[in-house]
């Protein structure tokens, strides 16, 4: 058995360091806003180069109440992709805005940023970038229309933490990035996380107060606001993370180049991998494939675990058909979308293992 991920095996390397830092947080007695958060939020901010971050109970939180802070109503038009997880749009829709779809570019997967200008009406107020699977987008072009067009910019960064674009670190490029600390994440939580980053202290101010209920200090509400608060257990275990996450990112990428390496020459299609302008951290390892549905259950009577990331666009799910887009405008996305696998890969990841899957799709593609 390949399993897609393990996540045990994190615990088992780490075990007693895992268990003293939620023993620290146990026994001091204080379980949220309190010194781990502050301790995170200032780490996170240094790691990535911002001036603020403000911690979250999730990465959907994130993206809604960075829409919020910015003053997004109801009816607000947001450009994104179609090629995104779910939670990307349901913010957006949290927010009382409108998703307006862009295609992507056919090698990177990412908004392709010289049809965002098409798609630009009165009601816009963002460009909604997503860093899929790890891999930045064209910042420096997505800015430059959002300055021309007086947008602002809100970076999905929720697959990429530790990913550079032009030794930029993503979510600081833009007026908000957003973060994702899901378990599976490059730097993952033991539960739901997320936060924003920002040089913006306003919207700091804005996200922070927003997290809260709206409070500015206790029963002191001045606006409208939810319970989004990343907990003291969290935020500590993520402190503690981040001093391993250049170590995990290099795992992957031994990986995934054991993976580039081994697959090249068969009838696939590789991801991209880093180069001058981008530094990738390869949360996933995605190929594509012709013949993908057939590869993805042969490997799996393989016992080797794969996944999809995403089967369908956004659109197509039941709950966003009223969005009433069609994949006729969006042709790379749907063409992509029907071809992606996404194989196993992930810090405590054996080579061996890598090596297992890939002589199962040799032999796959083997077979007459």
């Amino acid at each position: 058995m390949v399993p897609f991920i393990d996540l045990k095996r994190r615990y088992a390397l780490y075990k007693q360091e895992i268990d003293d830092v939620i023993g620290r947080v146990l026994k001091s007695g204080w379980f949220i806003l309190g010194k781990e958060l502050e301790m995170f939020e200032a780490k996170f901010a240094e790691y990535v180069g911002a001036r603020y971050t403000v911690g979250l109970n999730s990465g959907t939180d994130a993206i809604f109440l960075a829409l919020k802070a910015l003053g997004i109503e109801h009816g607000d038009e947001i450009i994104t992709v179609a090629n995104t997880a779910t939670p990307t749009v349901s913010a957006i829709r949290m927010a009382g805005a409108v998703p307006v779809f862009v295609d992507i570019d056919k090698e990177d997967f990412t908004i392709n940023p010289e049809l965002i200008e098409k798609k630009i009406t009165l009601k816009t107020r963002v460009i909604l970038p997503v860093h899929l699977y790890g891999y930045p987008a064209n910042m420096e072009r997505i800015t430059e229309i959002a300055q021309k067009e007086k947008l602002k910019v809100l970076e999905d960064a929720a697959q990429a933490q530790g990913a550079a674009y032009k030794n930029k670190m993503v979510g600081t490029m833009g007026d908000i990035g957003c973060f994702s600390f899901y378990p599976t994440k490059n730097l993952g939580a033991f539960g739901d996380a997320g936060a924003i980053a920002t040089n913006s202290k306003e919207a700091a101010d804005a996200v922070r107060q927003l997290r809260n209920y709206g409070e500015v200090s206790k029963y002191n509400n001045e606006r409208e606001g939810v319970n989004s608060r990343l907990d003291e257990i969290q935020a500590a275990i993520l402190h503690w993370g981040l001093d391993k996450l250049d170590a995990w990112n290099e795992k992957r990428k031994v990986l995934a180049m054991l993976y580039l390496s081994e697959l090249e020459g068969l009838p696939l299609i590789l991801p991209p991998h880093s180069d001058k302008d981008h530094d990738v951290v390869w949360h996933l390892f995605v190929v594509r494939s012709e013949r993908r549905d057939a590869l993805k259950d042969y490997l799996k009577n393989r016992g080797i675990e794969t996944a999809i990331h995403y089967p369908k666009p956004i659109f197509e799910q039941t709950a966003y058909k009223f969005l009433c887009e069609s994949g006729n405008g969006l042709p790379v996305t749907t063409k992509v979308m029907a071809d992606i696998l996404s194989l196993p890969l992930y810090p405590e990841m054996r080579q061996e293992e890598v090596l297992e899957v890939c002589a199962a799709i040799k032999s796959f593609y083997s077979r007459k």
